[in-house]
């Protein structure tokens, strides 16, 4: 027999084994329970903060998302969370009210979607001077801020254009003339998106040029109107990138309008109900689609964290999703085209 087995097994021998055991494993356990919940704890976000949530615009469907998103981080942390947007998405001013109006308030933090890149920057910097801690979703300012939650628009623009080039091959299209109908110049999300798209129509598909860029202020009717104006003069013109929702419309309203869905490739960015639409009659024939709800519901806790002092992420990014017949219908994609939403003051 072993040297190992020749102490006889008593009944009070197993006892003891048995509790020495049970010690053990309850010591191990709470050492790993501790470093979980300290963990935990150290980066969760702080309770009873005050954070204002501010939007490019109150009447997107987009905006409405996040908005959305932040209104479930707040009930979800216990967070007191206001939720404010400007008229229109091209009123900077409005916003830079809206900002002074926060920091007026004492809020801890703000959750930030600025209309433009630079122009908020005075606001910004403000802000962070009274120890107000600055998030910025959707579009980076160029002064510093407390992190950011945003899509990378130079790839997801090059999926547009991915997905553009592909179909036109698919057509037996190689060559042609390509618009782009963007929605506010000075915007760096769109910037982003565009040369995304530019530089992988340039890297793929070589003989398909950009040839008109058109800025629509953001502005449906102005979109159509500049789509309308290139339709009619470029025979040449086979495929159209639209850099938002807007935009999107107004592209799918002027195709529609000319008889040109067939002829011409449009691809948009973002959802409401418009694009859905006109993906489903084959007026667009792609979008692609990011998550506003993520972006409000993770701008929210980030902004709790950095307020609390705990080590909060410098960025963060859902990705975005390219949506056509083939997948719109999936339950995956769904949750995307038809996010809970809510309005916002202004």
């Amino acid at each position: 027999m072993s040297r190992f087995f020749k102490t006889p097994f008593t009944l009070s021998t197993v006892a003891a084994i048995s509790l020495v055991a049970f010690i053990i494993g309850v010591l191990i356990s709470r050492l790993f329970v501790s470093t979980a919940l300290q963990a935990s704890a150290a980066n969760a976000p702080a309770s009873s903060k005050h954070i204002d949530v501010i939007v490019k615009a109150t009447d997107s469907q987009f905006w409405q998302a996040m908005l959305a998103g932040s209104q479930a981080a707040g009930k979800d942390w216990g967070l007191q969370v206001g939720l404010f947007g400007a008229t229109s998405e091209a009123d900077v001013s409005d916003q830079a009210r809206l900002i002074e109006n926060s920091i007026s308030r004492n809020v801890d933090a703000i959750v930030l979607a600025p209309s433009s890149s630079y122009a908020l920057n005075g606001a910004i910097s403000r802000a962070r001077s009274k120890n107000v801690k600055v998030i910025t979703v959707d579009t980076r300012a160029t002064v510093p801020s407390d992190g950011f939650v945003g899509t990378d628009n130079v790839k997801a623009g090059a999926q547009a254009a991915d997905k553009l080039g592909e179909l036109l091959q698919q057509k037996g299209v190689n060559s042609g003339d390509i618009l782009i109908e963007s929605s506010v110049a000075g915007v760096q999300s769109l910037t982003d998106r565009d040369k995304g798209f530019q530089n992988q129509l340039k890297a793929r598909f070589p003989d398909l040029k950009v040839t008109a860029h058109r800025y629509n202020n953001n502005d449906t009717a102005t979109a159509l109107s500049q789509t309308n104006d290139v339709v009619s003069v470029n025979s040449r013109l086979v495929g159209i990138f639209a850099d938002n929702n807007v935009s999107a419309n107004g592209v799918a309203q002027s195709l529609q309008e000319n008889k040109a869905k067939d002829r011409i490739v449009a691809v948009g960015f973002d959802s409401d109900p418009q694009e859905i639409a006109a993906i489903k009659d084959g007026t667009l024939k792609a979008i692609v689609v990011q998550n506003p709800y993520y972006f409000g519901y993770h701008g929210v806790v980030t902004a709790a964290m950095s307020a609390q002092g705990r080590y909060a992420p410098p960025s963060l990014d859902p990705g975005a999703v390219l949506v056509d017949s083939s997948n719109m219908n999936t339950p995956e994609v769904q949750k995307l085209l038809k996010p809970p939403a809510t309005k916002g003051k202004s």
